[in-house]
Parts: C-alpha cells; structure tokens; sequence
C-alpha cells in the first residue's frame, strides 16, 4: 500500500513520542512491503512563533492531501500574550475536516495490573471503547456557526458573570451514536449511551436520537446511563463497559478518568475520525490522549505508548491494514511483558527505561515477530 501521512509533532513532549511512532510506521512499511510517505510541518506554540497562527492554512492544505495525520501534542508552560493559543490547532483540524468522532479504546495490559490504583479483580476483562463526539458542545458554542449563542465573559450592572452555550442538533448526535453502533457490532455487540437527560435538553434529545439508531441495530443491546453514574462505575466494574457512546465535555472528562485503569495517561491511544473515506478507511486524526508534559520535554522521560498505539490505530482505520495494527500492538505488549517501562508507569515493578529506547524495543519486537511467521511460512 503506498500512503501520504501528514505528522504535526507539536509542543512539549509531543515531538519525541511522535518520533517513536513515525519510526514504529516506518518498520511496518518495511516489513510489510507498503509505501508511507511522510511530510512533517510546525503547529502549536512553534506555529505561531513561525506562521503567526496555531496552524497555517498551507499545513491544513497539505493535510487535506494525506490519508492520515499522526498528531503529537499542543500547549506549554508560557501563554502567548492575547494572540492566538496553540490549543486553537485542534480546533482548527477538527472543524476544518469535521472530525466527530474520537475514539479512545481502554484495555489494560496484563503486565501492568498492578499499574492501576485499582484491585486486580476489578479490572479483570476491562476491553472498552469510549466514542465522543467530538464536533459540538459547550467547547464550541462560541463558535461562528452557532450566533446568538456565546461563550463569554461579561458585565452584569457591577458584577461580571460567564455564559458557555451548550448546542446540538439531531445530525450531530445521530452521526456519533450510529458510528458507536457501528463499532459494538465488530466488538461485543453493546452500547452504553451517557448523558445527563434528568438535567440538560440536550441530553433529552440525545436519547430520543439513540433510541432511534438503536431500533436499526437489534443485534445490538444498549442502555442510557447518567454521567455520575458511568463515572462510579466505572471504577466499581470497568469490564461491564463494551462501547461508551458520550456527548463532548463528558467525554474528555470520563476517558481522563478511565486512562487510569490502564495505569497511566502516557498509555493510551486515541482516533478523531471524519466521513471521507481513503483507500484503505476512513480519514482521521491520530494522538495519544496525554497532554504536552513541557516540564519533561526533551528529558527522554515521556511515555511513547500512547502515541505508538495511536500509529496502530492509524493503520486500522484509516489504511485499512489490520493485520499491521495487531502486530504493534502485540509488540507493546511483548516489550511490557519483558518488563520494561518508562518511569511514568514503572512504580508498578520492572525496568524503567527513556522514550527512546521504549520505541526502540517495539520495532525489536516487530521484527521479531516477524522473523517467526516468516519461519512458520517456511514450514
């Protein structure tokens, strides 16, 4: 297969755990006989200082061209006076190429168990999926496109007072839950649908949207469940999740809570995927869920997992190549198992090692599994 990824490292971190994974993608496509062609251009607090803005129209340009982008991370410890913040690129990227729906898979590793604040016994058999949407909400009701509906603050007579709109229409909620459906019937063929309808109007249509969906899926078992309700059992009984379907605020507030039952934040992957279709998928934008981390920037301390799973992803959804994205993430595993770790998830037991040689060991894993099937196909 020959592909066109577009990679935007970012601020802190993002940059070396972006550098593991490109060299993760660049193993598979020697190993596996495909073409990934690689462009690499400046966003966040680089962007700024260089184009003026968090992202450049000319980048945006070049990722329209691409199958798939590999993002790193956006923000530092300086803000940027009251000109443009390097959080604005995400923003920019998702609207520009409607982006909405992030997916963020939680499975907790074996070797890592004991990573988790939680019990061993409650986190057995926890394999969930969140899928958030991603493209409205309160994040967005300052936004253009919604007038008369601000995100503001302002003066009230001598006191000053804050108003966030929170909109969504039908389309939106509908495009979201019918992809969640989607994803359960490749899976275990269950929906969790999180709201918070005995408040919000949005919620009350949330439902109504998914009840709808639900009755073209009858393969398909589903539930509604209150936001404060998911959020505890999440931690009473992570394993009962399958796919968790959930509006923007609440979404990014309960995948931050659930990345703890994988051990750490460093850990886990994550998808924003669109409606045009590529060659191999659908195309997306793929980063780790961590943040930037500038306080251990260039320190080679910074967990490269997530980021190396997000290249899995990658290649699952937008390529198409499933098989590949088995493999590294079999290989994460195999390097876990091995005991090695970066220091962020290595108070559990094991050998802490940097980011470099983290990437390292899963490309010597690649190959190695690699090398075993060759011999089996020799057999």
């Amino acid at each position: 297969m020959n592909a066109l990824i577009m990679v935007l490292p970012g601020d802190g971190t993002g940059p070396e755990v972006t550098d593991q994974a490109v060299e993760v993608l660049e193993t598979v496509a020697e190993l596996y006989g495909h073409r990934f062609t690689i462009r690499t251009d400046l966003v966040g607090m680089d962007a700024i200082e260089a184009y003026g803005a968090a992202i450049a129209d000319d980048t945006l340009a070049d990722c329209a061209q691409a199958d798939a982008i590999l993002f790193g991370a956006v923000g530092g410890l300086t803000q940027v006076g009251d000109g443009p913040r390097p959080e604005q690129a995400l923003f920019r990227l998702r609207t520009e190429f409607e982006l909405f729906a992030n997916l963020r898979p939680v499975r907790p590793f074996g070797a890592l168990i004991d990573a988790s604040p939680l019990k061993p016994e409650y986190l057995k058999g926890t394999d969930l999926l969140f899928v958030r949407e991603l493209s409205a909400g309160l994040y967005y009701g300052h936004l253009e496109t919604v007038p008369g509906k601000p995100s503001e603050i302002r003066r009230r007579g001598n006191r000053m007072e804050a108003i966030d709109t929170l909109l969504y229409t039908e389309d939106q909620i509908e495009r979201v839950v019918r992809t969640a459906f989607e994803l359960a019937g490749t899976r275990r063929r269950n929906v969790t649908s999180v709201d918070k309808a005995n408040v919000l109007s949005s919620s009350v249509l949330w439902r109504r949207v998914v009840e709808r969906v639900a009755r073209e899926h009858p393969e398909v078992t589903w539930e509604h469940m209150l936001v404060d309700t998911c959020a505890m059992r999440l931690i009473r009984n992570p394993a009962e999740f399958d796919v968790v379907v959930t509006e923007n605020l609440f979404g990014d507030i309960l995948t931050d809570e659930a990345s703890m039952l994988a051990g750490s934040i460093g850990m886990l992957p994550s998808a924003s995927l669109g409606s045009r279709r590529t060659p191999g998928g659908v195309f997306g934008l793929y980063e780790p869920v961590h943040g930037s981390a500038p306080d251990i920037a260039r320190q080679d301390r910074a967990n490269p997992i997530g980021a190396i799973l997000s290249a899995a992803m990658l290649l699952r959804h937008s390529l198409g190549l499933h098989p590949e994205a088995a493999a590294v993430e079999a290989a994460v595993e195999a390097v876990l198992a091995d005991g090695f770790r970066t220091e962020d998830i290595a108070y559990a037991g094991g050998t802490a090692i940097g980011t470099a040689e983290l990437g390292s060991r899963v490309r010597e894993q690649l190959a190695i599994a690699d090398q075993q099937n060759q011999r089996w196909r020799q057999w």
